[in-house]
């Protein structure tokens, strides 16, 4: 990568204002598809799906907690494995503090196929207090788009409630999911960026957490996602 010309700093502010009203530009469209996504219409849950907490089963409607919205990360964790996706985790390392998402009365958590028991042991060594339940036994990943037969996808699916009938309103995958990972908010501001044209495969530095010194920590191919009908 050729490092950027050398200019004063009124040089620099006429190519950063010129920047500017571009960056304004996407900021406008963002807004535009927010809006366009807040009015999408909406499919009637009808089916009953159970979850697993540490408390014991719960609905769909429980998960809400009460709140009108509820935002569902759907993290990769087949039964049987020991660690969680990379990917999903990098993500669940950027929710932050729930209390902003509580206080526009929304609810996240984070939901796998695999049982509660696989992933507690994860859980606790990732430090993270999130409300994660297991959907094991119910058609939940699969109505979602989430489980194939082909493996496990991650997703974020949003949901919304009047009264006890619940909604579906929203789901995002693959590329889309970029902007829950908010460490690529910031590298996209730095002169060398995420610096992942210079790999193989963008994801390949990623690491669990606790891993980045570990050389051969980075996602397998057999780990990744198989895509839907929504990849970005």
């Amino acid at each position: 990568m050729n490092p950027p010309k050398v200019v004063t700093r009124e040089e620099w502010l006429v190519a950063r204002t010129a920047l500017l009203e571009k960056e304004k530009e996407v900021t406008k469209a963002r807004d535009m598809i927010a809006e366009e996504r807040r009015n999408l219409p909406m499919v009637k849950v009808e089916k009953e799906y159970l979850f697993e907490g540490p408390n014991g089963p719960l609905t769909l409607l429980d998960l809400f907690e009460g709140r009108r919205q509820l935002v569902v990360r759907h993290f990769m964790f087949a039964p049987g494995q020991t660690e969680g996706c990379i990917g999903c985790s990098m993500q669940a390392d950027s929710v932050g503090e729930l209390a902003h998402m509580w206080a526009r009365d929304t609810t996240f958590v984070m939901v796998s196929r695999a049982p509660l028991a696989d992933f507690q042991p994860f859980k606790a060594r990732m430090g993270w207090n999130l409300p994660w339940y297991s959907s094991f036994g119910s058609d939940f990943n699969y109505d979602f788009e989430v489980s194939t037969e082909q493996g496990e996808s991650p997703g974020v699916s949003a949901f919304y409630r009047e009264g006890d009938d619940v909604y579906f309103t929203y789901s995002i995958f693959d590329r889309g999911g970029d902007i829950f990972k908010n460490f690529y908010n910031y590298l996209d501001i730095t002169h060398l960026g995420r610096r992942e044209d210079e790999l193989e495969h963008p994801w390949d530095w990623w690491r669990h957490k606790d891993r980045y010194d570990v050389e051969d920590a980075a996602v397998p191919g057999a780990n990744w996602w198989n895509g839907t009908r929504y990849k970005k």
